[in-house]
């Protein structure tokens, strides 16, 4: 009969496979974790933004609405400021008919090119009755929010 053969550990297999999956998802777990972080930090950021981007918007028009149009000038950015002067501002906003009133419709902030931007819709009343929708923008400047475009 035959010889009776020892017992023997069986060989350990490798697998690298497994290997290869379990790192595959703790990159993917990695990556996960950032986007959901940079979204957070971003709608963060749009949040925060909506008060002063009204408040901005709130305040022009008071002042416009109250004929304080050098307050008014003084809320524009650079840019629209490079295209009006204050006297010609001024002049432009005492043409009939004025702005006798406001109301602020929606505020929306949104990032382009990573910087945040905002668009707030307001109902322009007028002398004599009429009123108007119009899209102002708002735009971060020197540490605070200012308008910017044309504003009518």
């Amino acid at each position: 009969m035959g010889r009776e053969q020892g017992w023997h550990r069986p060989a350990r297999r490798r697998r690298p496979v497994r290997a290869g999956v379990l790192v595959a998802v703790l990159g993917l777990g990695t990556c996960l974790v950032g986007v959901a972080g940079l979204a957070v930090w971003n709608a963060q950021v749009v949040l925060q933004a909506d008060g002063p981007v009204r408040e901005t918007a709130d305040g022009f028009f008071r002042d416009v609405a109250a004929g304080d149009t050098d307050r008014a000038y003084e809320r524009l950015c650079r840019e629209t400021r490079g295209r009006w002067s204050q006297v010609g501002f001024g002049s432009w906003m005492r043409t009939p008919p004025v702005v006798s009133g406001y109301e602020i419709v929606d505020v929306s902030v949104a990032t382009r090119g990573g910087r945040p931007r905002g668009t707030v819709v307001v109902r322009i009343n007028r002398d004599g009755g009429g009123s108007e929708e119009r899209e102002l923008s708002v735009v971060p400047e020197d540490g605070g929010w200012r308008v910017c475009g044309d504003p009518f």
